[in-house]
């Protein structure tokens, strides 16, 4: 994943069955995905939003199971660690924050892996859906838990989670 600023930035959309995504992109990578409500900026695709826009589609007709696009979410060096670690979450498989501190040898750091989780630019391609509560239960989403439940099912059928009290 880089982290470089480009000059020139780009955004399409793409409507999938779990809601209107936003993709942005500058010159050299993707730089964040997000659901939407609506439209809320003109889009000017390039090849690379293309290319993503197709990946999410394959993603979401159960093609895909991983993705292969530069990224360049933009935060700290912590932040990108914990997006790094996401990445490595195996489609369909789910695990904790505590499990995300533990990979990053700072077992201690589970708050701060929540917070960066929950600051993710780039939602799906790095999978912060596939964090899950340590006793099973959904927890936060930016896309809201109703999104987060359909993409852990659309990866898994057999997934099941408690609804936080």
């Amino acid at each position: 994943m880089k982290n470089k600023p480009s000059c020139h930035t780009f955004c399409d959309y793409l409507a999938t069955e779990s809601g209107l995504l936003k993709i942005s992109a500058n010159d050299e990578a993707i730089t964040a995905i997000a659901f939407v409500e609506q439209q809320d900026e003109p889009y000017g695709s390039t090849p690379l939003l293309q290319q993503a826009k197709q990946q999410l589609t394959d993603y979401f007709e159960q093609k895909r199971k991983t993705f292969d696009l530069p990224l360049a979410p933009a935060g700290t060096e912590f932040q990108r660690n914990v997006w790094r670690e996401l990445r490595a979450i195996p489609y369909g498989v789910t695990c904790s924050y505590a499990d995300i501190a533990k990979r990053l040898n700072n077992p201690n750091a589970v708050r701060a892996v929540g917070s960066a989780n929950g600051k993710n630019p780039i939602s799906i391609i790095v999978p912060c859906h596939r964090v899950i509560g340590t006793n099973g239960t959904l927890t936060g989403y930016a896309g809201g838990l109703q999104r987060k439940a359909f993409l852990l099912l659309l990866e898994n059928p057999l997934f099941s989670a408690r609804e936080p009290k």
